[in-house]
């Protein structure tokens, strides 16, 4: 495997220049079997992700919509020693039907490229980029949403592109 790509500059610009390839790509990987693709990128993943340290990146965190629990929330109020009704007023937007999500993006959170919650993050935060679920090719608009801006999912997908064989 080449050295892998963490530079977020250049992860941005090549991921421009391969658009057209991606589109194959996703095409290619959709014709494939879905279990044997999930088996090759779990592998990637689970190689790759310990390899780069998101907290010198944080771009999940300027663009990612998160979902919180009513027990995250809690937790979290604890946490920063606040009522949990002052941390929705502050962080958290209501919807119908009890769904609560942060009102900010990038996230109130953010510090720099490091989560200033970090150990208290929520499961949405903790399970980015997903790559380590089931149904990968039934993911890949939101994978390749997030293939310009991360470099785990950039290194993960190009590894994948040389080991299916797939040919731009």
């Amino acid at each position: 495997m080449e050295q892998l790509q963490t530079d977020l500059a250049s992860i941005a610009e090549m991921a421009t220049a391969r658009e057209t390839e991606n589109e194959a790509f996703k095409d290619f990987l959709k014709s494939k079997d879905a279990t044997a693709i999930d088996k090759i990128v779990h592998r990637l993943n689970a190689d790759i992700s310990p390899k780069i340290d998101c907290t010198t990146c944080g771009n999940c965190c300027r663009s990612l919509m998160i979902n919180v629990s009513d027990e995250e929330a809690t937790n979290l109020a604890k946490h920063l020693q606040i009522s949990t009704s002052d941390l929705k007023a502050t962080y958290i937007e209501e919807g119908s039907g009890g769904l609560m999500i942060m009102n900010k993006i990038p996230c109130h959170f953010l510090a720099g490229t490091k989560c200033s919650i970090y150990e208290h993050r929520f499961a949405g935060c903790r399970a980015f980029p997903h790559l380590d679920l089931p149904k990968f090719t039934a993911r890949l608009f939101s994978t390749f949403m997030y293939y310009s801006m991360c470099p785990i999912i950039f290194n993960v997908v190009e590894t994948l592109k040389a080991e299916t064989g797939f040919e731009a």
